[in-house]
Order: C-alpha cells, then structure tokens, then sequence
C-alpha cells in the first residue's frame, strides 16, 4: 500500500515513484523530456494533448506564448527524474488537483512509453506515494533532498561525507531533467514548469553547497529514506 497522506488546498506534499519491478522507466532524453512536458501541458482543467501540437519538442513548447492554460491544478515546486525513479514537490492549488494531476501524467507517459516500447502493462510501481510538508524548515530541506537526489549519479559515496564535492557539483548543476538549475539562476525554458511560490518560501535562494549540507542533513534525519 502506498503512504500517502490526505491532500489539502495551498499544503506541500513530496510524491515519489518508481518504475515496477524498479526497472527502468527513462530509456534515452526522449523518455526524460516526454515526461517533462508532460508536467507542463498536464497541469491545466483541460489537457493540452501532445497529439494536437504543430511540434512536441519540449523547449519549443515551453517558448511557445501562444500555449496558455489558466489556472494550474497544482504548483509544481521541484522535481528530478532518475533513470528508474522520480520526485515531485506539489502544492494543491485546486481541491483534488494533485490526483487529477498525477493521475492524468502517469497514465499519458505509460502509454507513450509502452507505445514505444510495444510492451502492455504497468509501468510505475503501483499508486505513487506522498508526505506532507507541514514545516517550513521540513520543506526547505525536500527541496535540496530532491535537487540532490542525482549526486549518487557523480559519486556514489556521497551521502557518506566521503563524495567529490567539485564532482557532484558539477555533475547535478548540469544535470537537465532536475529543476536545480532553475534555482541556481540558470536562463533556461524549462523555469517554466515550476509555479512561483516556492521561490518566495526563501529570503535568498540557497547556494548549491547549502543544498548539499540540507540534503545531508535529510539524510542523517531520515537514514532509510525512500528513495
């Protein structure tokens, strides 16, 4: 069953997923940035399908001004995609927003994904699960959890003090299918998938380095976290 806490209108919650069988679920950037502008286009009263667009490239349509769909059903605060797992900060902008959402994402990637694929089935290990983010401080610190979720990916050592600090900088500041960039001031379209709130929880947006130590410090608080 999945640990999932009740939703509530203007609440944060961390959503986690992965892939059943934690097999893969991000093949190549195509599956990555499907995924992405999935989160974009799916997050509106009434679903832009990809189907209907002149040319699904992500950063074509996220420069695109013409795309405009009202009022969001969530806030999306920020995310990171891993090749067999994903973490989503949501605010629940509209009642119910974050299972119209989420639901609506999941089912849209499994298709395309299984279309691609030619395989049937489910592709996410079963309903996705979630936390509530009562705290601000709690909050702060998912935000450098999920931006730092990559780190493993430039050395895996890290969340035992003993990681290249110059390599995983450098590694997750690039890292595209993260919004970390976005809050280390880096001019890119994808800034437009996230809401605008998040960035306001902050008196300064921190440094990459205070995101490593607020990771570590979730990490030392929640030594069998999730994922």
């Amino acid at each position: 069953m999945p640990n999932r806490d009740p939703f509530g209108v203007d609440e944060w919650y961390h959503c986690y997923n992965r892939g059943v069988d934690k097999r893969t679920i991000f093949e190549d950037a195509g599956d990555y940035n499907r995924f992405m502008l999935l989160l974009f286009l799916g997050n509106s009263p009434e679903p832009i399908h990809i189907a209907n667009l002149k040319d699904p490239n992500l950063h074509i349509v996220l420069k695109d001004p013409s795309i405009e769909y009202g009022e969001p059903l969530v806030e999306i605060g920020a995310y990171v995609l891993i090749q067999n797992h994903f973490h989503l900060l949501l605010k629940e902008v509209k009642e119910g927003g974050i299972a119209t959402f989420t639901q609506r994402i999941f089912t849209a990637y499994t298709m395309y994904f299984n279309k691609k694929n030619e395989r049937t089935g489910a592709l996410f290990g079963g309903a996705f699960n979630s936390r509530h983010l009562d705290d601000d401080l709690y909050l702060k610190q998912v935000v450098s959890y999920i931006h730092l979720n990559t780190a493993e990916l430039f050395d895996p050592k890290w969340k035992n003090g003993l990681g290249d600090l110059k390599k995983i900088e450098e590694g997750v500041s690039k890292y595209p299918y993260s919004s970390l960039p976005d809050f280390l001031g880096q001019k890119r379209p994808e800034r437009k998938i996230l809401g605008d709130s998040i960035f306001e929880l902050f008196e300064t947006i921190p440094t990459l380095q205070e995101m490593i130590r607020d990771a570590n410090a979730y990490y030392a608080e929640h030594p069998k976290s999730d994922m």
